[in-house]
């Protein structure tokens, strides 16, 4: 049997920035020799609902990772603090709960601009970042289960 696919996570709120992100966790995949087959994608309404879906896939155990990618920007509420604290609580309990690799790809900034900076768009790409992260966890899982 081959390799468990890697599953992608994507935020539809703030889409401009996610695909971006997405765009380059797709490009470092492929780099690595992964192919469609090795990475499948499932998008949600926003950040908070990830760790919900996160769960449910890590209970499958059908995936050999789970990279979580989207923008939470800070604005005028406090609307900022719950979304992205409670993303990465979430995603956390899922990572310790599960014993999976859940990576939090998710940007939490101040401003859109530094969003921006952050997908590809006017500078780094996160969602890269986020991809050789996955693909370096699993490497390192992989290792463990060689000791044990």
């Amino acid at each position: 049997m081959g390799q468990k696919p890697y599953l992608l996570i994507a935020s539809r709120f703030n889409d401009l920035i996610t695909k971006a992100l997405l765009e380059g966790a797709l490009e470092t995949f492929q780099s690595h020799g992964l192919g469609s087959n090795d990475v499948k994608t499932l998008w949600v309404p926003g950040c908070f609902e990830m760790p919900a879906l996160a769960s449910k896939a890590a209970h499958s155990k059908k995936f050999a990772a789970i990279v979580c990618l989207g923008a939470v920007i800070r604005g005028d509420t406090p609307h900022f603090d719950f979304v992205a604290g409670e993303t990465a609580r979430g995603l956390q309990e899922v990572a310790v709960t599960t014993a999976s690799p859940i990576i939090f790809g998710v940007l939490t900034t101040d401003t859109e601009d530094q969003a921006l900076s952050r997908c590809g768009l006017k500078g780094g790409n996160k969602g890269a970042d986020a991809a050789r992260t996955a693909i370096s966890m699993v490497d390192t899982f992989q290792q463990l289960e060689e000791l044990t």
